[in-house]
């Protein structure tokens, strides 16, 4: 099982790149995003996701952590395989798809090549459902109150779910939150601020 490729970057197209790791060449799907962040030449590191089925051996890289678990986020909606979870996050970015479950905001999904209405609707549907689930630990979010005060507890609330919809427990969210200003901020700017600290 791989977590993680790191080696030099010997090739790079659109949605693909190939790391050069001691003489082995490593494919791996990926998104514009982590393209964007890649230079040929350069020694980078990659978190990986496996696709293995009889007929497929396929690795998917990811620039990031948040990256890699909204991708995995995504292959756990019925009807979303590999390929439509690269191409959504092709069209947006972690903070962004997060922000769009919990606003209903089906426009930003069906941004992606190959992802219509339904698709898109499935995928808030499910996801704001594994939210809900998942409140009781919304309730224990208490390292943020002060911080918090001066900020709309609407925008807070759809951060914190956000986050916990990508992978992140409540202690983890409240410590990336401690001591942070949040007075004027929206939830997208709220989940920026807690992943900057948490890829820490």
């Amino acid at each position: 099982m791989f977590h993680y490729i790191n080696g030099t970057v010997a090739h790079l197209e659109p949605n693909f790149v190939v790391i050069d790791c001691g003489g082995v060449g490593y494919g791996l799907c990926v998104s514009p995003y982590t393209v964007s962040q890649l230079r040929a030449g350069e020694m980078r590191k990659l978190f990986v996701y496996e696709v293995i089925r009889e007929d497929c051996f396929d690795l998917y890289g990811f620039e990031s952590m948040a990256e890699k678990r909204s991708f995995e986020m995504l292959l756990g909606v019925s009807g979303v395989g590999p390929r439509a979870a690269l191409s959504i996050l092709s069209a947006t970015t972690p903070e962004s798809l997060a922000v769009a479950i919990i606003s209903e905001n089906e426009k930003t999904i069906t941004a992606a090549q190959g992802v219509g209405k339904k698709l898109a609707q499935r995928v808030i549907l499910e996801l704001k459902d594994k939210m809900a689930k998942q409140a009781g630990e919304f309730s224990q979010f208490s390292g943020a109150g002060s911080a918090a005060s001066s900020a709309t507890s609407s925008a807070l609330s759809d951060a914190t779910a956000a986050l916990t919809v990508l992978g992140y427990g409540a202690a983890e969210i409240s410590a990336a939150l401690k001591g942070a200003e949040l007075s004027g901020c929206d939830a997208e700017e709220i989940i920026k601020m807690c992943l900057k600290q948490l890829m820490k």
